[in-house]
Parts: C-alpha cells; structure tokens; sequence
C-alpha cells in the first residue's frame, strides 16, 4: 500500500474534477483560414461524407474560375489543380471526389468557357508615313529637268528614243530591284553587289538601244543621263536612302522654283540638270560602299534570275500604259506619278488590317468577306484623292481612275509575291491598248479605258483568290 487516501470532499480528486468539467466546455470556434491549414492527418477523422460536397466544389470554382475558364480540356483544370498542390486526400475529404480527374471535371462543367483575347500587340505592317510621302514626291522630281532644258532643243523629235530608252531603264530597274531585295534578306553586302553590278549594265543596255535608234547625236547623250540616273535612284530606293536622293534633286528644284520669275540662262539650265545628277552618282557610290563595308554572309546561296522576270515584264507593261495615257492626258501622268507614294503606304495598310483581320475571324469564309472589304476599302482610299486631282489638272478622270486600280492591285499582288499574274495581266492590257493605239483601230482612244478597266477586274478576282485565304497573311 502506498498509504491511506482521502475520500473527504475537497481532495486532490477535487482538482482532478475541476480540469474534467474544464474539459467539458464547448471549444472556442476555428477561423475558417485555421481549418484550411489543417493538415490531412487531422482531416481523415472527420465525419466521412457520401458523393460530392457541393458547396465546397462551388466555391472552389469561384475562386479559380479565371484559370479554369479558358482551358478547353479537363485535363487543363487537373494540371492546374496538381499545380495548386491539393493532394488525393484531400480531394477526397474535403470535396467527395474520388481522384483529381473526377473534381477538375467537375469545375470544368461548373465554370463557364471564357477565352480573353490576346494582348494587342504592335502593328507589323505599320507604315512611315514620311517615307511613303518622300518617295512620291521622288518619283515625280525628275521631271524638273526636262522643264529647265526644254527650250535649249528639240524634245518633240527625240521623244521616242528618250521613251524607249526609259522604258528598258524602268523594265529593268523593277527586276534589278526585286533580285536586290531578295539579296539584301540575306546580307546588305549581297544586295550591294548585286546592285553594283545591275545597275550599270542596265543603264548601258538603256543607252545603246537609244544610241541605235538614234543613230547617234546630242540626243543619246541626253538618254544616257536618264539611264544614268533611273539606274542610281533605283539603287538608293532599294537602300532605303531616300533623304540622299532627295539632297542631291535641290538644284532640280532650286532651279525650277525660280523659272516663273527669273530666267537662268542656257548654262544654269544646263548645269544645273547635270549637277543633280552627278550628285547622285556620287550619294549613290557613297550608299554601295556603306553597303559594302559590312560583314559578308558566308556560304550565301544566290536566288535564280527567272524569279525577278515577272516584275521586269510589269514594269514594261506598267510604262506603256502609263505612255498611252500621257498621250492623251500629261498632266495626268504626274498626278499618277506622285500617288506612288500614297499607294505604297496603302499597301503596309492592307497588310495590316489583314493580320487584325486574322485575329477577329474564326471562320475561312468569314475572313474571305472581311478580305473584300479591306480589299476595297484600301482601293477607295487610294482612287478618291485622284478624282478632284485629275479635275485640277483637267484630266478626264476616268482613264486615269482605271490605270491607277490596275497599277495598285498588281503592285498588291506583287508584294506578296503573286508576280506572274500581274505581269501576264497587265502585259495583256498593254499589248492591247498599244496596238489599238499604234493600228488606229476602234474603239480609238477609249481602249485604254476599256483594256485597263478589263485588266482591273482580273486583278482584283485575283487579289480576293489568292489573298482571300488566311495562309499569305500568316
């Protein structure tokens, strides 16, 4: 015996029953976040429960119904529920599910599907609006020298050999540029020596056809200059160095700009045409040298030469076309010739509002129709200016409203690529109208009309075949 015990009230059993009753009062309630940080030992003793429990499901996917909205597989939800690190206990106990692929079923047919769109990203196609107005203006500059040294002799009798001289210089010029740009996406030196190398055989090919033709005289001088220079802007167009050959045209536009108020004399009307164009010359040596100097591409494989044939053969249809028209109308000719600028920047904007066009339809046939509207809405913007254009000058709008959708829809169709229908359209037009033209056959001068608006109709059914489809823009 380990001695007597007291079995009078107020022993140790006394205490013994204060920390009992102590025991026996109602437990002070567990915050809800202090029931979520139990661990799954502490769950396993609850009360077990039989299917689902709703509630908890539910409230589970209203707080990851941002997540679980956009996903478009079940399997989505389980990985991000593996993610979210709820174990196969506590799937069970806490939510009555039997693994993790029955709850992520669950709150996938819970939640309904959302698909947020995209973050808008920059525009790919975005133009440089003084860039594309800078090389309208480029394209007409030129043009000042014929109005300085138009007194100093006869232009009417040397006009075709300047005509034709330019023709092969432009044909030229336009397949020159093609092959270069297919030079330059591999290396700037490639596209330097392929210009370096292009850009004087054309404009010697230009030159001794004008030379033929002529028989000699004053006026093959006349048409190697202007083989010389469409030879040299090609080149700094292709390099992108606009602001060079906008500097080195100032004394063609000083000189013009004085004519209605002083003349300059038979030596300035002269010098003045000739100091333009050795100043592009000598910017243009200075661009193939910068293009040069950088490091070379090895082992870089040269592109065929029958790839750039169909942009030539439209730049030859492209100058016929545009001759018969300043038959008719030579203002005309200059208003087509400044658009250039505006259509080019018409032509990133097409790109553009094709790739959004991409992102807002689901459907091949939706897209085609979204297509057509772009594809109008980029013509519109580019016909609507020539018409109070061509009132101003007082050109017939027609012809010239014609001529400006057929060289805008092929210059379409070229950028991505869809050279030879272009050019087999377009030649088409011209061989066409050029014949009626030359023969003196009906429909006289409406033919060109009726041969460009023909050839734009084609263009365009071809813009919306080829085009229409989300692959060219992807």
């Amino acid at each position: 015996m380990s001695g007597p015990q007291r079995l009078e009230p107020g022993g140790s059993e006394q205490e013994t029953l204060a920390l009992r009753l102590a025991d026996t009062r109602p437990p002070r309630r567990r915050p809800r976040w202090a029931l979520d940080a139990l661990d799954d030992a502490t769950v396993a003793i609850r009360i077990p429960r039989h299917g689902p429990d709703e509630l908890a499901v539910s409230l589970l996917a209203a707080e990851l119904a941002d997540r679980v909205g956009p996903a478009v597989h079940p399997y989505e939800v389980a990985a991000l529920l593996e993610a979210e690190g709820l174990s196969a206990g506590l799937i069970k106990e806490r939510y009555g599910h039997t693994n993790l692929f029955s709850l992520a079923a669950a709150l996938y047919e819970q939640v309904p599907r959302t698909f947020p769109e995209p973050a808008p990203t920059a525009d790919p196609w975005r133009p440089d609006h003084v860039r594309c107005l800078l090389r309208g203006a480029l394209f007409a500059l030129p043009g000042l020298a014929y109005l300085l040294i138009a007194p100093l002799w006869n232009a009417g009798g040397h006009a075709p050999v300047l005509i034709v001289a330019g023709l092969v210089s432009w044909a030229w010029g336009q397949a020159l540029g093609h092959r270069a740009h297919l030079r330059k996406a591999t290396g700037l030196p490639e596209a330097g020596r392929t210009l370096l190398t292009g850009a004087p055989l054309g404009a010697a090919v230009a030159t001794a056809l004008a030379a033929v033709l002529a028989g000699g005289g004053p006026v093959t001088l006349v048409a190697a200059a202007q083989s010389m220079y469409l030879a040299a802007a090609g080149v700094l167009l292709v390099l992108a160095r606009e602001t060079l050959l906008l500097a080195a045209l100032s004394p063609l536009v000083a000189g013009a700009a004085v004519l209605p108020w002083w003349e300059p004399g038979p030596v300035a009307r002269t010098g003045l045409p000739l100091l333009a164009l050795l100043a592009t010359l000598g910017v243009t040596g200075h661009a193939l040298r910068t293009a040069l100097a950088a490091p070379a591409v090895p082992g870089a494989a040269r592109p065929r030469l029958l790839p750039s044939l169909p942009y030539g053969l439209f730049g030859l249809a492209a100058g016929v076309l545009v001759l018969l028209e300043g038959r008719q109308e030579p203002y005309a000719v200059i208003v087509l010739t400044v658009s250039m600028g505006p259509a080019e920047w018409l032509l990133y904007r097409y790109r553009g509002l094709s790739v959004s066009a991409l992102r807002v339809t689901a459907t091949p046939a939706g897209f085609l129709l979204r297509s057509a509207g772009i594809l109008g809405l980029c013509l519109f913007g580019y016909l609507l200016p020539l018409l109070p254009a061509a009132l101003l000058v007082g050109a017939e709008p027609v012809p010239l409203l014609l001529l400006a959708a057929v060289l805008w829809t092929a210059l379409l169709l070229q950028a991505f690529g869809a050279a030879w229908p272009s050019a087999a359209i377009c030649l088409l037009a011209a061989g066409g109208a050029g014949a009626v033209t030359l023969l003196d056959l009906p429909p006289g001068p409406a033919a060109l009309s009726l041969c460009c608006g023909v050839a734009a109709l084609c263009l365009s059914g071809c813009a919306l075949w080829l085009l229409g489809r989300p692959a060219p823009h992807v």
